[in-house]
């Protein structure tokens, strides 16, 4: 109450509290309250740490981007809280950011930024050609020498090549860069590599473990060029699924091989059996790739190598292409080369 005073009159008149009454502002604020939604989002398959970085800081230069949201990451997932539209603009986003991390496996800080301000919905990966996998740690794989790029070419043009070249002429590491582009492409279900369980010289049985622990070793290659190209956790999901799988030759017997990218790798120690039984597990929509160093074959003397039997017998087969690395494509240290090039000159004599 509060009095008013006219001449010889004193008035009291009631005044509202305006105190605890919402504004026309503050009611818009809580209508708009009203319309906010909840929604929780899956990361995958970027792993949490490569976009909500080290104690959030990525995360934190994400949020400045959607000031309408709440984001609160919880292990794989992104729980959203805002109205509708900015949770829909914020899924169109993280599609690219996945996209993005599919192609080239990492997200790094400046590509998030570039992402997040590209056009909404745009395909923001402008792929470099020349680059056949994008791996971890910004790694680029491509190939490096001309006939490295004549395996490509070959690979897109026909469903099975050989290829046969000195050690470190990068033939097993350019197959299974081809195999892993494939697979991130979903041009194939499956990635296969396999060798012959040959002892070079050695004997595995006094090795410990079982029949997997003793080949693994020998396998070991395989296994460390797709490090180059995948995440270890990714790999191992791959591995535990059976999308990418590592065996001996002998366990190829008896599959047929469809929607699979196969690398049969060291195959000059495989026996002519064992090369026929393998070339005839191809499947449909498969890709078939066999590697091999016709110099430094294992096989017992009086044993032929099935690689060097086929690449003569196949030559006129339609849909088959043979690739030949020489000294000039080895790129480990430059001793290697050398080594294999005095060596040959050897051999030739």
């Amino acid at each position: 109450m509060w009095p008013l005073t006219e001449g010889n009159f004193c008035y009291f008149v009631t005044v509202p509290n305006l105190r605890n009454k919402p504004t026309n502002r503050n009611a818009k604020s809580l209508k708009s309250n009203k319309l906010l939604s909840e929604k929780t989002v899956n990361i995958e398959p970027i792993p949490p740490l490569e976009l909500f970085g080290v104690n959030e800081s990525k995360l934190k230069v994400v949020s400045k981007y959607f000031p309408k949201l709440r984001l609160v990451a919880r292990g794989e997932t992104i729980k959203l809280f805002g109205d509708d539209d900015s949770i829909r603009e914020f899924e169109i986003r993280l599609n690219q950011l996945v996209g993005h991390y599919n192609k080239r496996g990492s997200l790094p800080l400046s590509e998030i930024d570039r992402i997040l301000l590209s056009e909404l919905g745009q395909d923001t990966t402008k792929l470099d050609d020349s680059v056949l996998v994008y791996g971890p740690n910004g790694n680029l794989v491509r190939a490096r020498t001309d006939n490295q790029k004549k395996i490509v070419s070959a690979v897109e043009k026909d469903d099975m090549v050989f290829i046969i070249g000195p050690a470190g002429s990068g033939k097993t590491y350019t197959a299974v860069a081809l195999a892993v582009r494939a697979l991130k492409k979903r041009e194939v279900k499956r990635i296969i590599l396999t060798r012959p369980a040959v002892e070079a010289g050695e004997s595995i049985g006094f090795l410990p473990g079982d029949m997997k622990e003793k080949l693994d070793p020998y396998l070991q290659p395989l296994y460390d060029a797709l490090l180059d190209m995948l995440p270890p956790a990714k790999l191992a999901q791959y591995l535990e699924t059976g999308i990418i799988q590592i065996a001996p030759l002998g366990f190829m017997r008896g599959r047929t091989l469809d929607h699979a990218f196969v690398i049969l790798d060291e195959a000059q120690n495989a026996t002519d059996p064992q090369t026929r039984m393998f070339l005839t597990r191809m499947g449909n929509s498969a890709k078939f790739i066999i590697t091999g160093d016709v110099t430094q074959v294992d096989l017992p003397k009086k044993v032929q190598s099935g690689l060097s039997i086929s690449w003569k017998m196949l030559q006129n087969v339609k849909g088959i292409s043979f690739i030949e690395l020489k000294g000039s494509d080895i790129i480990r240290h430059p001793l290697v080369k050398r080594i294999v090039d005095i060596y040959a000159k050897a051999d030739e004599k």
